[in-house]
């Protein structure tokens, strides 16, 4: 298996919203990234170095399943990126100051063990659900 890499390439993801506007505001507004490319029923996001694209779909908007994990319901499917701890904490702030309700509450997972992590879980406005983490050390990212 391959290690970590900080030179990872990075990914592309496309999701549905339910209103390009509104997704203007979450992703550009509240998430703070830069809009690309864009058309009436898309547009291209700077995903903190990753490709995200808003596609307006309607019908396909909703809220995920949950499973159970460490006593949290976990909405899946789920995306979102791995950040540096200031920039966890920082979104976190940010994101509570949108009013952005969040499904899984800022909290540490695993604290004083291998793979010790920040994370957080929030939907967008569209229902689609974002997991947000951060490592004290980025080699627990595969911990077992």
């Amino acid at each position: 298996m391959r290690p970590v890499d900080s030179a990872l390439r990075p990914f592309h993801l496309a999701i549905p919203v339910d209103d390009i506007a509104r997704a203007r505001e979450f992703y550009g507004a509240i998430l703070g990234c830069s809009e690309g490319r864009s058309a009436t029923e898309w547009v291209d996001w700077n995903f903190y170095g990753h490709q995200l694209v808003t596609h307006l779909a309607p019908e396909r908007t909703g809220v995920a399943h949950h499973n159970p994990v460490d006593g949290h319901a976990v909405p899946v499917p789920h995306f979102g990126v791995v950040l540096t701890m200031e920039d966890w904490r920082e979104l976190a702030d940010r994101v509570a100051a949108a009013g952005i309700k969040f499904v899984i509450e800022p909290h540490i997972r695993f604290e004083g063990q291998p793979g010790e992590q920040a994370t957080m879980f929030f939907y967008d406005f569209s229902g689609n659900a974002l997991e947000f983490k951060a490592f004290a050390d980025l080699s627990g990212l595969f911990a077992k």
